[in-house]
């Protein structure tokens, strides 16, 4: 049986633009060559072998920066706990994972919950930079792109995407936090995706600050204290609107709305 071929990117954001999806700002800051290849290998399971007529596509992006160290288990069990949590729900057939790290390392592309892959101390040991205003739009635009995909291929989609950092932005060559509001306001347009960000706390940085720079809703922004009863609460907030959000137009409809406090 032949393959099928892999989607183009290029072709995708095209496809988004012209539909009125991508603002002309945001379509040509996701142009740039290098970054179709680097979205390119998020896309993973292509819509014909997703056996459903509607899709969420969830979203993970923690931060592998050295100063992450300490709090390394906290976020392997974080983000571990948010997969079992989809795996339980009732809809656990029509989710799709993926996990894109800071720095830029894929953990898996797009992929049903059964082959998403877990943060264990081999594959998550952070001691990278904080490139945070640069790998967000990496990360929204395979969002963005993966959605069209299914969107071209007739099947109804949703996304949620989490943001996971400790440290405002320090590394970042190519973006500024203005990019990143033009994409997420693209994405809230659309009414079919949220964005939501999570700071760890670090002793100094105003999160919600940088993520309102950042186009994000105060209603998906989460800032948990330093210890470690907080940080479980927080993803456990997460784990809970993200299944809530999975609970079809009605129930996307109504947890994006309430944001994390929705009931």
């Amino acid at each position: 049986m032949a393959s099928t071929p892999a989607p183009n990117v290029q072709q995708l954001l095209q496809t988004a633009a012209d539909d009125g999806a991508l603002s002309p700002q945001t379509f040509t800051a996701l142009s740039i060559p290098d970054l179709g290849a680097q979205i390119q290998a998020g896309l993973g399971v292509c819509p014909d072998d997703v056996p459903s007529s509607e899709v969420l596509l969830v979203t993970m992006m923690p931060d592998d920066s050295g100063s992450m160290a300490p709090s390394a288990q906290l976020v392997r069990d974080g983000h571990n706990g948010v997969l079992d949590a989809l795996l339980a729900s009732k809809q656990r057939d029509s989710i799709l994972a993926h996990t894109r790290y800071l720095n830029g390392r894929v953990l898996f592309p797009y992929r049903g919950l059964d082959q998403a892959l877990r943060l264990d101390a081999r594959n998550y040991t952070p001691d990278q930079g904080t490139p945070l205003y640069d790998q967000t739009m990496i990360v929204l635009g395979t969002v963005l792109a993966k959605a069209q995909e299914f969107q071209s291929a007739g099947v109804q989609v949703r996304t949620v995407t989490l943001l996971l950092t400790d440290g405002a932005d320090l590394h970042s060559t190519r973006f500024k936090a203005r990019d990143v509001a033009a994409l997420v306001n693209d994405l809230r347009r659309l009414e079919n995706h949220v964005v939501a960000a999570m700071g760890l706390y670090d002793g100094g940085t105003d999160f919600r600050a940088v993520f309102r720079d950042m186009g994000i809703e105060d209603r998906w922004i989460l800032t948990p204290g330093a210890t470690a009863k907080e940080v479980r609460q927080a993803f456990a907030v997460f784990s809970q609107s993200a299944v809530r959000l999975s609970q079809g137009a009605a129930g996307f409809a109504r947890a994006s709305v309430g944001g994390f406090g929705a009931p």
